[in-house]
């Protein structure tokens, strides 16, 4: 009978207490706490991303068109549209920022070089990635990341 009874009241009581406001979802967090991060994972964990990253960046650069997924050919357009921002720059500081993060030296100069007479009359989107067919083996979505 005790329990019955402490049991109605806590119910009661509970009715009493004004429920806290309901959250509208928003677009940005997409059901997670914390906002949206700007990038993607590719699976891959923090050193192995960022030396793909890397190494996708340099090699657009080196031969202007590249074949890999689509999600990293648009991960990469980031960091390779970055890269050209730092040329067009062509100061020093900018210099030694693309020297810490393409692997080849060589070609940051040739890149500081030839940037800012290519790119001089655009203000941002130097790539473009094209879709293409699926791969063979796993069917993974594939794309193409080319300078313009």
């Amino acid at each position: 009978m005790r329990r019955v009874l402490a049991a109605a009241l806590v119910a009661g009581a509970a009715a009493f207490v004004a429920a806290p406001p309901a959250r509208a979802p928003s677009a940005l967090c997409a059901g997670r706490q914390g906002g949206p991060r700007g990038y993607k994972k590719l699976s891959l964990p923090t050193d192995q991303r960022k030396a793909l990253l890397r190494s996708l960046t340099t090699e657009t650069i080196r031969h202007g068109r590249i074949t890999t997924t689509h999600t990293r050919a648009k991960e990469a357009q980031k960091q390779v549209d970055k890269m050209i921002t730092l040329a067009k720059r062509g100061d020093l500081h900018a210099r030694r920022q693309a020297m810490s993060y393409m692997y080849d030296k060589q070609l940051v100069h040739a890149l500081f070089d030839s940037a800012a007479g290519r790119y001089a009359d655009r203000e941002g989107g130097y790539t473009r990635v094209l879709r293409t067919m699926p791969r063979s083996g796993d069917n993974a979505p594939m794309g193409i990341l080319e300078l313009v």
